[in-house]
């Protein structure tokens, strides 16, 4: 036995020559990049601690018809004998309501904020999900195919990042109405349902062009790489090489975006329902409630105060929670 290599005689005894060499379970048995990074964030409390939060959110939309039964009140129903002649609310947090009633109108406060929940959590999820898909989609196309395909969308994708979203928004609105029939022939559902959509509309427009760039810039990168050659060279359709080869390796980016997405829509939803541009009644909207809570703060604080710590609160955990998923699922980060 030469010096510095390890006697193959010792532990023989203990093993029979028909026996498979025994190895560890972690080479045997490799852990996907998805694996890791959701074993990172069962270990990071604060995710955990915002997973909590978000799930709690979603609930309470979810359930808000259960909650306002439990409570005895709705959203809609006018209580002009719960406020005085200047519009001030003459009770505060009662059995009958639980976050007391809203100035002027006398509606109840519980219920419009549990209902004020699910239009933010729906804006921002379908936003999310068809700015997501188109994203992936166009970002694959260019990277790949090259050649004019590429220089077309990739003018697309400068075009829609160069338009200002707000004045969009401002104008589509009329535009959409007006082809419904004009606003004063709608009924006030009619408006607000075109405004929700709108406000989809716009938010999923906005939101696929930057995911797009750098989808490309990855398929760039790794429709170089042997395993997409080796595939093109046995003849694999092009379907099959992009959902099949590439997607599977873009599952960090497009993780880490829509994680990022969600937080910044809800915060947009909310912003333009407050400039006036996005939900309506008869639909509860937190912006809504904060645009009308600006003229009673000094009367009543708690008005504005509870749609701003919803919005607070859920923006934050999403906030904190896509920085999560961007640290678990970049291998330079040991959390």
């Amino acid at each position: 036995m030469t010096i510095g290599q390890p006697d193959s005689t010792v532990g023989v005894q203990d093993h029979p020559a028909s026996a498979e060499p025994v190895r560890p379970a972690a080479v045997a048995h490799g852990k996907s990049p998805l694996r890791i990074a959701t074993d990172r964030l069962r270990k990071d409390k604060l995710a955990v601690i915002c997973i909590v939060i978000v799930l709690f959110f979603v609930l309470v939309a979810v359930f808000a018809p259960l909650l306002c039964k439990i409570e005895g009140q709705d959203y809609s129903t006018f209580h002009p004998d719960l406020v005085d002649e200047y519009g001030f609310p003459t009770i505060g947090v009662t059995a009958d309501h639980w976050f007391s009633v809203e100035p002027k109108t006398g509606r109840d406060s519980f219920a419009r904020w549990v209902y004020g929940a699910r239009p933010s959590l729906i804006v921002a999820f379908s936003a999310t999900v068809f700015g997501t898909i188109v994203g992936v989609v166009m970002g694959l196309l260019a990277g790949f195919l090259g050649g004019w395909v590429d220089r077309v969308i990739s003018w697309i994708i400068d075009f829609v990042l160069s338009l200002p979203y707000l004045l969009f928004a401002i104008a589509l609105v009329p535009i959409v109405e007006s082809m419904r029939g004009g606003s004063f022939n709608l009924t006030p559902e009619e408006q607000a349902s075109t405004r929700f959509f709108v406000l989809i509309f716009v938010l999923s427009f906005f939101g696929w062009a930057g995911l797009a760039r750098i989808i490309r810039g990855e398929v760039l990168s790794l429709r170089e790489r042997e395993f997409v050659l080796a595939a093109k060279a046995i003849g694999v359709p092009t379907r099959q090489v992009l959902f099949k080869e590439l997607l599977p390796n873009l599952v960090a980016p497009i993780v880490i975006s829509a994680s990022l997405s969600l937080p910044a829509y809800v915060t947009l939803e909310a912003g333009l329902s407050f400039l006036g541009v996005g939900l309506v009644e008869p639909i509860p909207s937190w912006g809504q409630t904060i645009a009308n809570a600006t003229n009673w703060f000094k009367a009543d604080p708690v008005y504005l105060w509870l749609p701003v710590v919803g919005i607070t609160a859920l923006v934050l955990a999403l906030a904190l929670l896509g920085d999560s998923i961007r640290d678990a699922f970049d291998p330079k980060t040991r959390r």
